[in-house]
């Protein structure tokens, strides 16, 4: 199920946060003043959220985070955040996000619900070695040993 974020939802929603490689801790503190925050939850256990999606308003609307519990991927969690997200974007609006070039599983997502690649930016992500390269538009995959930058792919989808 998705339903908009909770306030009671944000301790929860921090943790999930550490799974992203490129976490945005002052995003997640400004929502839902920024834009647009919905949450998955798992109707087993009390709607407890197992993912988010962050999305940014401005000239385009921007995906800024997506994130499923590594518990929870491949369930379907992240697509049905991006189908909820899109379905209530009014037409007209653009909606961007960034990935990292080398996180196939978040590109082959995107790419599925329709978004398309539309510019490539050199060194967009700064690692210092740690995160788990989550599905989400500020994730990538790398070694937990490696210092370096990561590029990304930017995209579009037009509602």
């Amino acid at each position: 199920m998705i339903r908009p974020v909770r306030r009671d939802d944000l301790p929860t929603l921090a943790t999930l946060q550490s799974y992203l490689s490129s976490p945005s801790p002052d995003l997640l503190d400004a929502v839902p003043a920024v834009g647009t925050c919905l949450v998955a939850v798992d109707d087993r256990e009390a709607e407890r959220p197992i993912g988010y999606l962050l999305a940014v308003d401005g000239e385009d609307t921007h995906l800024a985070e997506l994130v499923v519990h590594p518990e929870h991927r491949r369930e379907g969690h992240g697509r049905e955040l991006l189908s909820a997200f899109l379905a209530e974007q009014d037409s007209g609006t653009r909606v961007t996000l960034a990935v990292a070039v080398d996180n196939e599983p978040a590109r082959s997502l995107y790419e599925s619900v329709g978004f398309e690649p539309i510019g490539y930016n050199e060194g967009f992500y700064e690692s210092d070695g740690e995160g788990d390269g989550e599905e989400g538009a500020d994730d990538r995959k790398e070694s937990a040993d490696s210092d370096r930058s990561s590029d990304a792919v930017i995209y579009a989808y037009d509602v």
